[in-house]
């Protein structure tokens, strides 16, 4: 395969904003450092104008944004993102075909890791007692060969809370390479990670980005990356009312912001319901505001028991409704 590789003719990849970005600063540090050390006295890196990298922002894939997309072939963002009926289409695409992938893509829609973080995490990481996950290393890719290091950040180092239902997913999938470990027995490569090739042998993170396209082109789902299996975790726990500060923890992020300024609106329903209950907030002629409409809000509320307007007198139904 390497042979075959460097026979290939060049190829340069086309860098976006955010990358030149990055590529600038690395730059900047090195020609600094030589500064420091003698050899140059002037960095010409720190001279160097960019276009202003903008983060972009998560869109969902709505059916009208699926039809746009079929008819031009055009994707409305760079990160897109499924709704929790899609991922669950997809998870249940999988349980289908019982693939062996499964337990690794549904870790990661449901949990947010990275994909160096899911193909580095070891049993040892994992706590059967208290269901407990610590994200301690990742697998890198460097070219094609695979480094260990760890996780991207400091805060990328956690330690991650699973559900029942994710834990008894891992349990099976432990026995199920314990037979794979019994059938390839001395050719066994033992790893210690959680999900590996049939062999024992680490995942490649270009090989499981490769398996993920494919199976979502055979699910028939709209297209999204690997990464934005993360988006969709994030979204799925915001969307669930969890507080933005334990999801920005739970992925690992530096800082709580960068998660409310990617993600803070991207699940429709959860918008739509934020909208009719603050519009149950302000009182109302009767006539103007629909009484079960009204009822549906402000039953998602606590707290709202009376006003002083005649229209108020809908929201001050909740408390009777409770108690009868």
């Amino acid at each position: 395969m390497r042979e075959a590789i460097d026979a290939m003719p060049p190829f340069r990849r086309i860098t976006g904003p955010s990358t030149q970005q990055h590529i600038r600063a690395t730059l900047r540090t090195a020609l600094n450092t030589a500064i420091a050390r003698g050899p140059i006295t002037f960095n010409a890196a720190q001279h160097v104008e960019l276009v202003a990298a903008k983060r972009p922002k998560a869109m969902v894939w709505t059916d009208e944004r699926i039809a746009e997309w079929l008819r031009t072939g055009e994707k409305p963002s760079v990160v897109m993102v499924w709704t929790p009926e899609q991922a669950g289409a997809f998870l249940d695409f999988l349980a289908d075909f019982r693939h062996r992938l499964l337990p690794l893509f549904h870790l990661i829609t449901f949990r947010g890791l990275r994909r160096g973080e899911a193909c580095g995490v070891r049993w040892s990481d994992y706590n059967t007692g208290t269901g407990e996950l610590t994200v301690a290393t990742q697998l890198v890719q460097d070219g094609w060969e695979v480094v260990e290091s760890a996780p991207k950040t400091d805060s990328g180092e956690r330690i991650i809370s699973l559900d029942e239902y994710t834990v008894e997913g891992l349990e099976a999938h432990r026995t199920k390479q314990g037979a794979e470990r019994i059938e390839w027995g001395e050719a066994w490569q033992d790893t210690g990670r959680m999900f590996t090739q049939e062999s024992g042998e680490w995942s490649h993170p270009g090989w499981l980005t490769d398996q993920f396209e494919r199976l979502v082109e055979l699910s028939g789902l709209p297209s999204i990356r690997l990464h934005d299996l993360r988006h969709v975790a994030a979204s799925l726990m915001l969307a669930a009312g969890i507080d933005v500060k334990i999801v920005s923890e739970a992925l690992g992020h530096s800082d709580s912001r960068i998660t409310r300024d990617i993600y803070q609106s991207v699940i429709p329903k959860a918008a739509r319901d934020a909208a009719e209950a603050t519009a149950a907030m302000v009182p109302r002629g009767a006539a103007r505001l629909p009484k079960q409409k009204a009822v549906e809000a402000v039953n998602k509320q606590d707290g709202i028991t009376s006003a002083s307007h005649e229209g108020a007198k809908i929201i001050a139904l909740r408390p009777r409704l409770a108690r009868e």
